[in-house]
C-alpha cells in the first residue's frame, strides 16, 4: 500500500485520480500548473507580485484550495467561480413564481448549485383570485425547480446541487417534512418476489439514477425567533444575553412541528435545520449546502478553504488566511455571474466565504480528542481577526464595498480528498470506505480507499486502526458533536455546513424513543448555531460512502470498478418494458 501518489503533491493515489477526473483540463495539466494559472487570473491586476508568489506557492502546497468552482474554471473562457448562488420566493404571485426558474435556469446552467427559500408563496389549495383556482403550493414549486436541475445536468458535467427551505409555521410544513419519504410512494405496476408493491425508495437505493421527488434537492426548515420564545418561554433579550454569557437554557416547550422534524431527521436525514436567531433572523437565504446566508435574493457564494492539516505554526496559519482572504476579494471582481441582478448583490455585499477543513487531523497531530481545545481557540480567534482585517485592507487599497461576511465554512469534499485530509469540521468518517462516483456523467463507478489522513496516522505513527476516533466512533454521541459545531460557529460570522452521522433508523441508539431527548439536545444549542444536518446510515440509496473494514480496503486499494445496477424491467421479470 503506498502512501504518496505518483505526483509530487498528492498524499495518494486516489487524491491524483479525482484531480484527473474533475479538474485536470488543457493548461492546467498539473495541480501546479492549475494552481498558478488560477492565482495569477483571479488576483494578478490586484495583489502585488510578492503576494502572488506566496499565494501560488500555499495553493500549490494545499495550505489553501480555492473551492471547487475555482479549479474546474482555472484558464478557461469562462469563469463562473462561485459554487452556489441564493435565491428567493420573493413575492406570491405568478410572475415571480415564473421568474424563479428563470433566475435557476440560469444559475445551473453555469454549474453553480442553487438554494431557495419558498416561503413566500401561498399554501396549496389556497384560491387564485386572478383566476379562480386553486394554489399548487410551495412544495410543487420545488419540485418543479428539481426537475429543472435534473435536465439540466443531464447535459452538463456536474449534477445538479438544489437546497430548499421552508418557514416552520407555513401552512405546508406538514407537507414539507414528509416530501422525501420515498419508501411511503408506491410504484404502479412494480412487485417484488412475493407480490408486494415496490416503492420509489426502493428503487432508488438499487440505482441512485431513478429518479425521486426531490432527488436532486436538499430540503430543511427555517427555525426563527418565534421559535426561540415560543421554546424557552421567554423574552429574546433574555435568551440572547443567557447564551452571550456562555450559558445555556432549558427548553419547556418542544413544538409539534419540531419534534416531528426531529424524528424524520432521525429517520430519513431530512428535513435539515435552518437556524436564523437575533439580528440574523432574515437571513433565510442558503447556498445548496447552506454555510453561507443571507437576506438578500440572488446573493452569490464565493469559497476557498485553509488546510490546517497541512500548517504547524499559528504564525504560518496568519500568513495562510490573510492572503487567502485577498484571493477571496478578487474572486468577487473577477468572477462570471449569470444575470445582472447578482452583479448587483454582490457588489453591495461581497460575501467571502473563508473556510476551514483539515481540522480533525491537526487535532489528531496534538493527540488531542475531538474537541476544540484551548490551542484550536487561539487559532480560531486568529482566523476570525485575520480574514475580516486582510479583507478590509484590500477592499480599502482598490476602493470597493467591504465584505458584510468573511468566513463560512463548506463541506469541502472534493478539496478534502485532493488534499488527503478531514473534510470540514468533521471528524475522520472511516479508516476505510467504499467510495461511489459518478464518472462522464453516465456511470457510477467505485473505489476501495483507505482514508489518506488514517493512513498517515498508521504508517508513519503506527497507530492502530481500530483506535482513531472517527464519525462512527462518534455516531452515538451526538451532543458531543453538536457541541464541537457550536463551539466552531462562534468564529464563524456565516454558517458551518456540517453533517452528523447516526446509526440506522431502527437501531438501538437511534429509534422513536430517543426522538425527544433528542429534539431537547438539539434545541439546547440551536442559539449557538445556524443550521444543523444529520445522516442515519443507510437512509438514503446511493450514499457515496459505505464503511469497510480495513484488510478489504487495503485488498482492493488502487483498482476501480463499474457498478451495476438492475432497472425497472428486471425487477419485474421483463426484459422490455412494457411487454
Amino acid at each position: 500500500m503506498e502512501l504518496n501518489s505518483k505526483s509530487t503533491y498528492f498524499r495518494t493515489q486516489f487524491s491524483e485520480d479525482i484531480f484527473n477526473h474533475k479538474y485536470k483540463h488543457e493548461g492546467a495539466e498539473t495541480w501546479d500548473k492549475l494552481s498558478e494559472t488560477l492565482i495569477r487570473t483571479v488576483c494578478e491586476k490586484y495583489m502585488s507580485e510578492e503576494d502572488i508568489v506566496n499565494l501560488i506557492n500555499i495553493h500549490t502546497k494545499m495550505e489553501f484550495i480555492a473551492g471547487g468552482r475555482y479549479l474546474y474554471y482555472a484558464g478557461r473562457r469562462n469563469q463562473f467561480y462561485n459554487n452556489c448562488y441564493l435565491l428567493k420566493a420573493e413575492e406570491d404571485s405568478k410572475e415571480d413564481w415564473a421568474n424563479l426558474s428563470w433566475k435557476s435556469e440560469s444559475c445551473l446552467m453555469t454549474g453553480g448549485g442553487i438554494g431557495i427559500d419558498y416561503s413566500a408563496y401561498r399554501s396549496k389549495g389556497s384560491k387564485i383570485k386572478g383566476t379562480g383556482g386553486l394554489a399548487a403550493g410551495p412544495v410543487s414549486k420545488m419540485r418543479m425547480i428539481n426537475e429543472l436541475g435534473r435536465e439540466i445536468q443531464q447535459g452538463g458535467s456536474r449534477r445538479s446541487a438544489i437546497y430548499a427551505s421552508l418557514n416552520w409555521k407555513h401552512s405546508d410544513a406538514a407537507e414539507f417534512l414528509h416530501c422525501k419519504d420515498w419508501y411511503n410512494i408506491p410504484l404502479k405496476g412494480a412487485y417484488d418476489e412475493e407480490g408486494r408493491n415496490l416503492t420509489i425508495g426502493y428503487l432508488k437505493e438499487k440505482d441512485f439514477n431513478y429518479p425521486a421527488p426531490l432527488d436532486m434537492t436538499n430540503v430543511s426548515l427555517n427555525y426563527d425567533n418565534k421559535f426561540l420564545e415560543e421554546v424557552f418561554q421567554t423574552d429574546l433579550e433574555t435568551i440572547k444575553e443567557t447564551y452571550k454569557s456562555g450559558k445555556t437554557l432549558e427548553p419547556k416547550v418542544i413544538p409539534i412541528t419540531f419534534l416531528e422534524n426531529c424524528r424524520q431527521a432521525l429517520k430519513t436525514g431530512e428535513p435539515g435545520f435552518s437556524f436564523n436567531f437575533f439580528e440574523k433572523e432574515n437571513e433565510t437565504l442558503r447556498n445548496a449546502c447552506t454555510e453561507v446566508t443571507s437576506e438578500d435574493d440572488s446573493d452569490v457564494c464565493n469559497l476557498g478553504s485553509v488546510n490546517m492539516a497541512n500548517i504547524d505554526t499559528i504564525e504560518k496559519f496568519r500568513q495562510v488566511v490573510r492572503l487567502s482572504s485577498k484571493f477571496l476579494v478578487c474572486g468577487t471582481l473577477e468572477a462570471h455571474l449569470p444575470y445582472e441582478k447578482i452583479h448587483e448583490v454582490r457588489k453591495k455585499n461581497r460575501k467571502l466565504g473563508l473556510g476551514l477543513m483539515g481540522i480533525h487531523e491537526w487535532l489528531l497531530k496534538r493527540n488531542s480528542k475531538y474537541e476544540v481545545t484551548p490551542e484550536l481557540h487561539e487559532w480560531l480567534k486568529v482566523y476570525e481577526e485575520e480574514s475580516k482585517q486582510s479583507a478590509t485592507e484590500l477592499c480599502n487599497k482598490l476602493n470597493i464595498s467591504i465584505p458584510i461576511s468573511f468566513r463560512a465554512i463548506a463541506p469541502t469534499g472534493s478539496i478534502g480528498i485532493l488534499a488527503g485530509t478531514t473534510t470540514g469540521i468533521e471528524p475522520l468518517y472511516a479508516v476505510a470506505y467504499k467510495r461511489r462516483y459518478l464518472k462522464g456523467n453516465k456511470e457510477w463507478h467505485y473505489q476501495y480507499v483507505v482514508d489518506g489522513t488514517a493512513k498517515i496516522l498508521i504508517q508513519k505513527y503506527g497507530i492502530e486502526p481500530n483506535l482513531i476516533e472517527t464519525a462512527l466512533t462518534l455516531s452515538t454521541d451526538h451532543e458531543r458533536r453538536i457541541k464541537f459545531q457550536a463551539d466552531i460557529q462562534k468564529y464563524v460570522d456565516m454558517s458551518i455546513s456540517s453533517t452528523i452521522n447516526i446509526p440506522k433508523w431502527g437501531s438501538d441508539f437511534n429509534n422513536d424513543t430517543i426522538v425527544k431527548d433528542f429534539a431537547m439536545t438539539l434545541v439546547k444549542y440551536a442559539p449557538l448555531l445556524r443550521g444543523f444536518t444529520c445522516y442515519p446510515d443507510g437512509s438514503r440509496g446511493g450514499q457515496p460512502l459505505t464503511v469497510v473494514d480495513y484488510e478489504e480496503a487495503k485488498s482492493h486499494e488502487g483498482k476501480e470498478y463499474k457498478e451495476q445496477f438492475h432497472d425497472i424491467c428486471d425487477i419485474n421479470g421483463g426484459g422490455t418494458c412494457g411487454s
